[in-house]
Parts: structure tokens; C-alpha cells; sequence
């Protein structure tokens, strides 16, 4: 045993065994979230649970059993359930029975002992609603300018045929809202401005003020125009209504403008529920969050997620790089240098809230509003400049993780011979000729590995981004077709904040936890995703200069 000891196997297999459990960690980890969060979309069986209390009166759920868990009967019994004399354990589940807007909440805990019987009828349905949540309940009519069309089961395809109506008629109403409608809307604050600007001037001359006028003038007559066409979309989408009605036979009017699809789980084949589940996971990368962010899509996050990492980016490898190469190629190497070297290494211990406080005080009140002062006069006082946006927050993330990229350059700048550099030098280039063409290049790898391990934290951090641009909710994402097309002076939202704010600023904790989940994954892969597109233009740099040093 000594001897194998002192052969140095045991650290070895301690070393591996480590290594194979971390992994374990982190590969379970995210199966366990991938299963909490891809597993929402699957469209679950909807039950009618009926239910029995102590005084033989009986009511009936449907809905969804989301969750299950163990409980001691005297926890219930304190709560005032019933627990046969003699049961210690018993079940309760979680049902989702939707209909917030009848009830006041989309979930109930029930106990196994109060549950009498359970059935999955065929024909509930289940309708996603803007707002308040999923209506749980069974399809009686459905009703065109109050007068019924279909009933029974012709009812069914009538409303899908409606569904798909109404969602046409919505993107053609995005369509005029957001695009021509916005436009307007951005020439004549356009307009406004130029206005003020004028006066501010001392501007006298009557000739520029009416053809500002005349601009107007026309932009109002386009705006008119789009809004009677937005007038008949909108009567159109509203025409059409269902008639349903509740498992206790209560009956409701619906529009069917409030729905977002219709479907009946209990009564769809496997195919249609894979087709079903591939709806719902494409809208959820896809579409704008809704219903408090506990509903819809997060495309503005996974955006605003992509975009402050890419200006992160830009913002950051100049710096870091411009300073590791001063520090390892020009500065003299003193004790003032490895004062700086310190000083950058201890950076990056420094909390990320921090540099958000600096990032708001600096970039967003000094920078942005002296840039406001000078530039926009017309604007204040609302703030262009002057207030938190993806710009400000760019750079706060580019300050955050300057040290990385300047601590691996200076190293991969280290690694190069100096028998490099003095041939370069000996056969006629000059200091910075050799550091461009020959120095550089081969450090190039080293530079990608430091903006990897930045992309990496930047985009995770929640904490200074909440100081400097992030938002629960962005109406309108920082690029679109109005010029200067990215504006980076607009706020908007992030995965990472998104998971913060779903997980403990809803005000529906159980219908969001399954959005953290999956927000959570998607803001994993998306990390993922980048660091490998940086690798493999890492390793293609250090192949290249292998090769070309073989």
C-alpha cells in the first residue's frame, strides 16, 4: 500500500474522481432543469377531479396535476383537513385549474384523502387567454356579431378556423402599429425637435418652421389614414365570440380576440401533441414576453442578452489589449508596473454591483449628461443620453472584465520567443512593425481566450445591469428600421434579469417557476453557444500560426 501510495496513482485517481463527479454535478444540474423547463410546453392530460369534504357536500377541479409531495397528517390537520385516524403520510397535489379571473387564482393544493374520483374527459378544453391566464372549461358555440355559427363538435374546427383568423388579422395589425404607425410616430418627434431646436437657435426665418408644418401636415394625413384601417382590423378581430362554460356548469361569454390557441389535450394523438409542444417551445424563443413575463415568449431577452455581449466585446479587446501591451512591450518594469499589475488583478475581485454603481454615476449622469448638454439641447429635459441604456451597460460590462482579457494577452505575450522578436527586429522591421506583424498575430489565441472567459461572466451578471439599462419590460428592442437603426441609448431586457425577476418579483409564483427553468437553460446555452464560436476561432488562429511556425 505505501508503495502504491508513494507512486503518486491515489492522487491520481482522487484527481479523476473529482473531476467525474463535478461533472455529474453540472450534467445533472442541467438535465434537472431542462426537464422542469421543456417539460411545461408538453400539453399534460387535463383531469376532473371531484372532491368530497367532511359534511358529504362535493365540488369538482379540472385542470392540470402539476405537483405532487409528501405530507404529515398532522400538518393537514392543523390546517383543518381530514386525515383517516391511523394515516401518518399523506399525498397532496398541485392543480393547475386556470380560470384566474373566476376563481382569483390559477392553482389549488388538494389533498388525496378529499380527491372521491378522477376521469380525463375528451372534450375539455383548454384556452390560452392574453390575459388572465388558461380558462379550463368545455366549448359550447361559438358566436359571430352575437349570433351562433356552430355548435356542438362543428364548433371545435369553427373555432380553430377563427384562431387562425384572428391571428392574421393581429399580425396585420403589428404590422401598421409598430412599423408604418411607429414610423410616423418617430418623424414627428423628429419634427418636434427640430422645432426646438429652431427656438433655441433664435431661428427667425418663417420658411423652415412651415415646411416642418407642411412635414406634419403630411405625416398627420398618413397617420388618419392608417388608423381607419387600424378601426376595421380591429372590428374584425372583435366580431367573433365563444360561449363556454365552467366544470360547474357556470357559462361564459368569451371574444375570441383573447385567445392565443385552443386545444384539448385529452383528445389529441401523440403527433399532435409533438406538433403542439414544438409551438409552444418556438413561441417561447420567439415571441414577446406576456401576462407579467409568466406567459409568451423572451426573444427581447435572448436579444438584448446577444447584443450587450457582442458590445461588450467591441468595447472591451481594444482596452484590454491596448493596456497588456503597453504593460509586457513599452512600460518600463519597475515597482509603478507591478503596482498596476496588482492593482488589475484585484479588479477582478471586485463586487459586480460596484461597477455598477460606477457605471451610473459615471457613464449614465457624467458622460451621458454632459453628451445630452452638448448634443441634444432640444431633447431635455428628457434624457437621450443621460439615462440607463444598453450603451452605458456595455461599457460598465467592458470596465467589469477588462482585467481577464489584459491579464491572458500580457501572458500570451509572454509565451512568444524572444528570439521572435530580435529576428523580426534584426532583419530590418522596426519595434512596432514587429509587434504588429509578428507579436500580435501569435498572441492572438491568448487575446480569444481572455474574451472568452469575459463573455462568459459578462453574460451572467445581473446585479450592475440592474444600475445601467435593464428593464422588467422593453416595448420596442434597440434595432429597427428607423435611422440610426441601433439605438443604443434605449433600455432593454436580459435573460439573466428576466430569471431574477420571474423567480421573485412575480406576483404568480407557481405558473412562473417553470419559465425560470427554461429561461435559465436557454441563458446556459446561449453562453454556451458564444464561448464555443470563440474557441473555434481560437483554435483556427493557433493552428494557423502553428503551421505557419512549423
Amino acid at each position: 500500500m505505501s508503495i502504491w501510495v508513494r507512486t503518486g496513482s491515489p492522487w491520481v485517481w482522487l484527481s479523476a474522481g473529482m473531476v467525474s463527479l463535478n461533472l455529474v454535478m453540472v450534467f445533472g444540474l442541467l438535465l434537472l432543469i431542462a426537464v422542469r423547463g421543456l417539460g411545461h410546453f408538453w400539453p399534460a392530460a387535463v383531469q376532473s377531479i371531484e372532491l368530497s369534504d367532511r359534511d358529504a357536500s362535493v365540488s369538482t377541479l379540472l385542470g392540470n396535476i402539476v405537483d405532487e409531495e409528501k405530507v404529515s397528517a398532522a400538518r393537514v390537520r392543523d390546517r383543518g383537513g381530514y386525515v383517516p385516524d391511523g394515516v401518518e403520510i399523506i399525498s397532496r397535489y398541485l392543480i393547475k385549474s386556470g380560470n384566474r379571473d373566476i376563481f382569483g387564482a390559477d392553482f389549488v393544493w388538494v389533498n388525496e384523502t378529499d380527491v372521491r374520483s378522477r376521469s380525463t374527459p375528451r372534450d375539455a378544453v383548454v384556452l390560452e387567454r392574453n390575459e388572465w391566464g388558461n380558462f379550463y372549461g368545455f366549448l359550447i358555440n361559438v358566436k359571430q356579431n352575437g349570433k351562433v355559427v356552430a355548435n356542438g363538435d362543428r364548433a371545435w374546427n369553427v373555432l380553430q378556423k377563427r384562431i387562425a383568423r384572428k391571428t392574421e388579422l393581429e399580425a396585420q395589425i403589428h404590422r401598421i402599429e409598430k412599423k408604418e404607425i411607429g414610423k410616423i410616430n418617430y418623424f414627428m418627434e423628429s419634427i418636434r425637435l427640430d422645432e426646438k431646436r429652431l427656438l433655441l437657435d433664435g431661428n427667425n426665418d418663417r420658411l423652415p418652421f412651415e415646411n416642418l408644418a407642411r412635414d406634419r401636415a403630411a405625416l398627420e394625413t398618413r397617420y388618419e389614414k392608417f388608423n381607419v384601417e387600424l378601426s376595421d382590423l380591429y372590428a374584425q378581430v372583435r366580431r367573433d365570440t365563444i360561449t363556454v362554460k365552467t366544470v360547474a356548469d357556470q357559462v361564459f361569454e368569451l371574444p375570441i380576440a383573447a385567445l392565443v390557441r385552443a386545444f384539448r389535450p385529452n383528445d389529441m394523438s401523440f403527433g399532435e401533441k409533438v406538433v403542439h409542444y414544438g409551438a409552444k417551445v418556438w413561441e417561447f424563443v420567439s415571441e414577446e414576453p406576456r401576462e407579467a413575463n409568466t406567459e409568451g415568449g423572451v426573444f427581447p431577452a435572448i436579444f438584448g442578452t446577444v447584443l450587450l455581449v457582442i458590445l461588450m466585446s467591441v468595447f472591451v479587446t481594444p482596452f484590454g489589449v491596448i493596456a497588456a501591451i503597453y504593460l509586457r512591450e513599452y512600460a518600463h518594469q519597475g515597482m509603478l508596473t507591478r503596482i498596476i499589475r496588482i492593482a488589475v488583478n484585484n479588479l477582478a475581485g471586485v463586487p459586480s454591483i460596484v461597477y455598477g454603481v460606477f457605471g451610473l454615476g459615471f457613464f449614465v449622469y457624467f458622460m451621458g449628461g454632459s453628451i445630452d448638454q452638448l448634443f441634444f439641447p432640444e431633447a431635455l429635459p428628457a434624457p437621450t443620453f443621460g439615462t440607463p441604456g444598453i450603451l452605458w451597460s456595455s461599457l460598465t460590462l467592458a470596465i467589469l472584465t477588462v482585467p481577464v482579457v489584459i491579464v491572458s494577452t500580457e501572458e500570451g505575450l509572454t509565451r512568444i520567443p524572444r528570439a521572435i522578436r530580435e529576428g523580426s527586429l534584426a532583419l530590418g522591421a522596426t519595434k512596432a512593425e514587429t509587434l504588429w506583424r509578428t507579436v500580435l498575430p501569435m498572441a492572438t489565441p491568448a487575446m480569444m481566450t481572455g474574451l472568452i472567459l469575459s463573455i462568459a461572466r459578462a453574460a451572467g451578471e445581473v446585479a450592475p445591469l440592474m444600475m445601467v439599462g435593464v428593464v422588467k419590460l422593453a416595448p420596442s428592442l434597440p434595432l429597427d428600421g428607423n435611422f440610426p437603426f441601433l439605438h443604443v441609448d434605449r433600455k432593454f431586457m436580459h435573460l439573466g434579469f428576466h430569471i431574477y425577476d420571474v423567480g421573485f418579483q412575480s406576483p404568480n409564483v407557481e405558473a412562473a417557476r417553470p419559465l425560470v427553468y427554461g429561461t435559465a437553460l436557454l441563458l446556459v446555452i446561449l453562453i454556451v453557444t458564444l464561448n464555443i464560436a470563440a474557441i473555434r476561432i481560437r483554435n483556427r488562429l493557433r493552428e494557423k500560426y502553428n503551421a505557419a511556425d512549423a
